[in-house]
């Protein structure tokens, strides 16, 4: 059976039961379940040293775990690691390229440090610098290269190999909304083409956009499990937005929704915005502002977001969520 055969038959492209790893007196991970569907996206989220780059790691073969076990295409990580290694790509939270060397010149590299025949190679090269739009600056060092264009090398450069399951350890790090927008459509084309991609990252609307399974960890722990839809729903919350036409108005807003939400509302360039847990409450707001007199330029009452979600769980906003060390 080929790997292909193998991992097309399997339930899951990657299995993780009970993972432990210590580093001295710290425990990176403290017995960390994943099952991640072929052909999908696995969303990885925490905070700072919740564990995800160090799960990442054990994954990529690179550290070796002290309990548990895991295995990636049917392939135990640490018996089988030479198997393992032939199906994944891993692309880390900094670009690898070489700067000295041009963007054909680094996939070329990969490529024959792969074991690919110096043509095939080459062909390889063109086909994903063609891909990843960066044709035209094939032939130029890297060090001239934008971040964003780093970011699309570095990502095929994780290609060359055509693997089956690919590792995304924060890849939009450091990129503008363009630059994150555009590795999002490589993403996508990439999972549509049948490649199973675990994502940890910073930014919870590109877990929110790409993730089809999140799992959240903290203090290398699993704290929480599912589809963003799912956990928005376990949470439960509901944000009620108001804006007055007339800003003069947003005290009586404020008081009407506070009264009713039994909460203190905020107050952002006009938008009044709370907490609320019952859907029934919206038309008893229009009703009570109505009364009021208050003419209202927009009313929403919209589920949680993730990154709310991610603050119930953790405790920590999504703003202070940092890059981890390489150990974390």
């Amino acid at each position: 059976m080929s790997q292909l055969d193998r991992l097309a038959g399997s339930a899951h492209a990657i299995e993780v039961e009970g993972l432990v790893k210590r580093f001295g007196d710290t425990t990176a991970l403290a017995g960390v379940d994943l099952a991640v569907r072929p052909g999908s996206v696995l969303g990885l989220l925490g905070p700072n040293g919740a564990g995800k780059t160090t799960a990442v790691r054990v994954l990529a073969t690179l550290i070796t775990p002290d309990a548990g076990r895991a295995k990636v295409g049917g392939y135990d990580v640490v018996r089988e690691a030479h198997q393992v290694r032939q199906l994944i790509g891993l692309t880390g939270q900094y670009a690898s390229v070489d700067d000295t060397l041009t963007g054909t010149e680094n996939l070329v590299l990969i490529g024959r440090l792969l074991g690919i025949p110096r043509a095939a190679a080459k062909a390889r090269a063109r086909e994903l610098l063609d891909a990843f739009a960066l044709s035209e600056a094939a032939g130029r060092a890297t060090k001239t290269y934008s971040g964003g264009m780093r970011r699309r090398l570095d990502l095929a450069a994780s290609l060359v190999g055509h693997p089956q399951l690919l590792y995304l350890d924060e890849p939009t790090t450091g990129l503008d909304p363009r630059g994150r927008a555009e590795l999002w459509e490589l993403i996508r084309g990439l999972v549509a083409d049948g490649v199973t991609v675990l994502l940890t990252t910073q930014y919870l609307n590109e877990a929110d956009s790409l993730a089809d399974d999140i799992v959240v960890i903290d203090h290398g722990k699993v704290i929480a499990t599912g589809t963003p839809a799912e956990l928005k729903a376990k949470i439960g919350a509901r944000t009620l937005e108001v804006r007055p036409a007339d800003e003069v108005d947003v005290r009586t807003v404020v008081a009407v929704v506070g009264e009713l939400a039994n909460v203190t509302p905020e107050v952002e360039g006009g938008l009044v915005t709370a907490p609320v847990a019952d859907p029934e409450l919206l038309p008893i707001v229009v009703r009570r502002l109505d009364d009021a007199g208050v003419v209202v330029a927009e009313l929403a009452l919209r589920t949680s977001s993730l990154e709310e979600v991610f603050l119930t769980l953790t405790g920590h906003p999504a703003d202070e969520v940092a890059e981890e060390g390489i150990t974390a």
